[in-house]
Formats: C-alpha cells, sequence, structure tokens
C-alpha cells in the first residue's frame, strides 16, 4: 500500500484544525464565513478518508484491530460534527463540550495513523 493515499486527507485534517484554533481564538460569535470553512472542509476530510480507506479494504483481509481503530475514528468524526454543532448553537454549556471536541480531536489523529501503519503492511 502507498501511504501517500492518505496525503490528502491528513492535510485537509491539518487545515480543519487550523480553521478551528482560529475560531476558538476569535471566540464567539463564531465568524461566520470561517466557520463554514471549518465544517466544509472537514466534511471534505472525511469523504476522501472514508473513500480512500474503503477502496485499500476492498477485498483486503480485515483483523480486528482495525475493525476496532476504524469504529474509534467513526465515533471521533460523530463526536466531532455533534459537539461542534452544539457549541455553535449554544444550547449546552460551552466548556464540557469544548473538553469532549478536544479529546476527540486528539484520539481521531492518533486512531488514523494506527490504522494507515496497519494498512501498510497489508498486501491486497
Amino acid at each position: 500500500m502507498d501511504t501517500s493515499t492518505f496525503i490528502l486527507p491528513g492535510a485537509l485534517l491539518l487545515v480543519t484544525y487550523t480553521f478551528g484554533l482560529w475560531l476558538s481564538v476569535l471566540g464567539k460569535p463564531y465568524n461566520a464565513l470561517l466557520f463554514n470553512l471549518h465544517k466544509l472542509v472537514a466534511l471534505g476530510a472525511v469523504v476522501v478518508a472514508v473513500l480512500r480507506t474503503y477502496n485499500l479494504l476492498n477485498g483486503a483481509s480485515i483483523h480486528l484491530p482495525m475493525i476496532a481503530l476504524t469504529t474509534i475514528c467513526v465515533l471521533c468524526v460523530i463526536v466531532l460534527f455533534a459537539t461542534g454543532a452544539q457549541m455553535s448553537i449554544g444550547n449546552l454549556q460551552h466548556s464540557p463540550l469544548l473538553t469532549v471536541h478536544r479529546i476527540a480531536l486528539a484520539v481521531l489523529p492518533l486512531a488514523a495513523i494506527s490504522m494507515v501503519y496497519i494498512l501498510a503492511g497489508i498486501k491486497p
């Protein structure tokens, strides 16, 4: 497997992190243009990563660690989108949501990098 397959999703993830950090520094109310760019780039990163991972796993033997890491990544993405939406709406307390958002931000790249490492060892 060529790990360069994941350069675009990784770059999009870094851009998403950059926009998120910028939003955090600017504070509420969020800049609408920056907030929408953050959401769209995040969605694009997820779509590209899912498509590339699916293509790599198609026909490969899938092991338990890969299933666990995939589940962790999916849960992190769901948590990130859900907490991001709740923080933007402002219905719930901001501080606990931000803490959960940051934890998912730390866990997601660790799980994704581990998946790429395991995929690099799979020969289709």
